[in-house]
């Protein structure tokens, strides 16, 4: 099993390095707006570049590497965090790393789950979210709560796609681990912006572009409801506000779901990894709701955490709803209607697998564990031999 799944995961990063001079369609963003800067030009005059002013020094290396290397390397690095992420993930659990459900996992999400491959091939900085989320409750969980904020932080300075799991920490009232989950990318896009032309371009150009949502090729990929419904002749308005609703939902359910605790571990007490993992998917999956743009890639941030956690009693990946939602995203399954020669359709599976998986969270964080209740002692009566009772 783990000759095949080096097997498959080489593959992806030869076929990307082979199709990819970049090292994949979103990481050349990264690169374009990093060698921007250092011509002396703004990284934001790209509207596709949605990141801090910090992230455009850590594209610098990149810059520096020659391309042959590049269009390899930059894929490898894209699987080797998917990889850790998945580790982290399975630790949290208590799962071994020599497992059959650790190698079958990990193969299950390379061969069946289509966004893993898509994360491969545009090699985009969602990855860092992927592999940060479980690691930061890996560390919570082993009650390093500042270490798990740091390392939040430090995955929003790269990509602000975490920003909603700082909910968690307010949640738990773990004030020191919040106040390093946002001091970190504070500083270190503060430090950064200075060495930049124009210093607030994250705000006046960035964030108005993600709120207006009008970019005609980003509309075709965005899977939210917001950006789902108008294309079903839903008015913007009505589509925003139900998107809007849907998130504070999800909002609620997770905390609802860190409330309540586990079976016989009650309130506000020890942090479970059913507890820890759920109330993180479901704010994630809250915020994917509403996002601007919303990708299908961004599932494998919450995907590796419910499939690790399938051992669990009353896990998601134990309901009908979560292998529903994960069907439109087998490689090769074709669905009517929705099969274009460009891909434009694409995000109505995305959308459907989004919405599916969010009403399946939600469902598991609201629900109540059923406590076992010790068995009441009876008196054991003695058979007369060779008979028996019935």
């Amino acid at each position: 099993m783990w000759w095949a799944l080096a097997a498959v995961l080489g593959a992806g990063v030869v076929r990307t390095g082979l199709q990819a001079p970049d090292g994949g369609m979103d990481n050349a963003i990264v690169i374009k707006a990093a060698r921007t800067w250092l011509e002396g030009g703004s990284p934001y005059d790209d509207p596709h570049f949605l990141y801090l002013p910090s992230a455009v020094l850590a594209a610098v290396p990149e810059v520096l590497l020659p391309s042959w290397l590049l269009r390899y390397a930059a894929p490898a690095l894209v699987t080797g965090a998917l990889v850790a992420g998945w580790v982290c993930a399975l630790r949290l659990y208590g799962l071994g790393l020599r497992s059959r459900y650790a190698a079958l996992g990990l193969l299950a999400l390379a061969l069946g789950f289509a966004p893993f491959g898509h994360l491969i091939v545009l090699a985009n900085w969602t990855v860092v979210a992927a592999a940060a989320l479980p690691a930061a409750l890996l560390l919570a969980h082993r009650g390093r709560w500042t270490a798990a904020g740091a390392v939040i932080g430090a995955a929003i300075a790269v990509k602000p796609l975490l920003v909603p799991v700082l909910l968690l920490f307010l949640f738990a009232r773990r004030w020191r681990a919040l106040a390093a989950g946002v001091l970190v990318p504070a500083a270190a896009s503060g430090l950064a912006a200075l060495a930049m032309p124009d210093p607030a371009g994250f705000f006046t150009r960035t964030l108005p572009f993600l709120f207006k949502g009008d970019d005609n090729f980003v509309r075709l990929y965005e899977a939210s409801p917001a950006a789902v419904l108008p294309r079903l002749g839903v008015p913007q308005g009505a589509a925003s506000l139900l998107a809007l609703a849907c998130a504070a939902a999800g909002v609620w359910c997770a905390w609802r779901r860190w409330g309540r605790g586990d079976a016989g571990n009650g309130g506000w007490g020890k942090a479970s990894p059913a507890r820890l993992g759920e109330s993180a998917v479901m704010v994630m999956l809250a915020a994917f709701l509403v996002s601007r743009p919303s990708y299908d890639h961004y599932l494998l941030v919450v995907v590796p955490l419910l499939l690790a956690g399938a051992g669990q009693e009353g896990a998601p990946a134990r309901m009908a709803g979560f292998w529903v939602a994960m069907v439109p995203q087998v490689p090769g399954f074709g669905w009517p209607f929705l099969e274009t020669p460009y891909g434009t359709r694409r995000a109505f599976k995305d959308a459907f697998t989004l919405c599916v998986l969010a009403v399946t969270v939600g469902m598991r964080c609201v629900r109540r564990d059923r406590v076992p209740l010790p068995r009441a002692r009876t008196l054991e009566v003695a058979e007369p031999q060779g008979e028996r009772a019935f």
